[in-house]
């Protein structure tokens, strides 16, 4: 017994041997960052003295700021939805066999490794007033709408989709591929649909990784500041505008603040994914059971 019992040391021992240069690189580069920004918004970086939630307040008082937040969750959601339905399409469009498949397949996800400030230049290049589109319409007397720093944010949205769109179809593909086959064919031979099976079993299958892409996708568009900075309206501006404007102002607290929040809306999504995954997986698993006790 004694000498299982130094074995199960030993093993916990090299255990906490191996974890411990990746607990010190997550706390040097995550954990302390992240506790700095959260002292610094609260005035405690010069001091306990200086503990204060103005800088808070000041994000849900001042009329810039608090339309800014209200902007920053309109171009984190706006863009989701729109690249959700879009990859939806395009993953079972995937799952079909057709000439230049193998094309399409690569051609799509040029996106990725195109940076969002270049696919920001790209959209004012094309879509400006006077622009390259905007050139080609005039001979046929064609008017365009504004897409460039429109006040509905309509290039934000659609650059963003742009950018997005390659990798929550890659997700999701990968989601409706971890479905076995056999599971759409018991549907359909029981009676159901095309779109019945899509909807009832194969989009439920497929929603804890349908859910990962949207969360993902949430906070790289909530948070991003190249594509509104260059498209976007000169005002209201989102958040991480005014982050960079008030860091070359000198009003750290405020910037620490910014921060704090945006990072705070990131982990309550998380959150809220971590809750729909679980209870679909309570579902299905009810179901499964629900069906072999059948």
């Amino acid at each position: 017994m004694k000498s299982a019992s130094a074995g199960d040391n030993r093993t916990w021992l090299v255990a906490w041997a191996l974890l411990l240069p990746s607990l010190v690189f997550l706390g040097a580069l995550f954990a302390g960052p992240l506790l700095w920004s959260l002292a610094g918004s609260l005035g405690l970086d010069q001091g306990l003295a200086g503990f204060t939630l103005e800088h808070y307040v000041q994000i849900f008082t001042h009329p810039a700021l608090r339309s800014g937040l209200l902007v920053s969750i309109y171009y984190g959601i706006a863009p989701v939805a729109v690249t959700l339905v879009l990859s939806i399409g395009l993953a079972l469009l995937l799952r079909r066999h057709f000439r230049g498949r193998a094309w399409f397949n690569g051609l799509y996800k040029i996106p990725m490794a195109v940076p969002g400030i270049i696919a920001a230049l790209v959209v004012m290049t094309l879509a400006e007033r006077g622009g390259f589109l905007d050139r080609l319409a005039a001979p046929l007397g064609l008017a365009l709408p504004r897409l460039v720093r429109d006040p509905w944010g309509v290039g934000v949205v659609l650059t963003s989709v742009w950018k997005q769109l390659p990798f929550m179809t890659l997700v999701i593909t990968g989601a409706f591929a971890a479905i076995p086959q056999e599971v759409s064919h018991a549907a359909r031979t029981l009676g159901a649909g095309r779109w019945r099976t899509l909807l009832w079993v194969e989009l439920p299958m497929a929603l804890p990784g349908i859910s990962a892409a949207v969360l993902l996708t949430f906070i790289g568009t909530m948070g991003s500041f190249a594509i509104p900075d260059l498209v976007g309206p000169p005002s209201p501006r989102p958040l991480a505008v005014h982050m960079y404007a008030e860091f070359g102002s000198g009003h750290l607290p405020l910037v620490y603040a910014i921060g704090m929040l945006l990072s705070a809306f990131a982990v309550a999504v998380l959150l809220g994914y971590y809750a729909l995954s679980a209870r679909a997986a309570r579902l299905l698993g009810g179901s499964a059971l629900k069906d072999n006790h059948e």
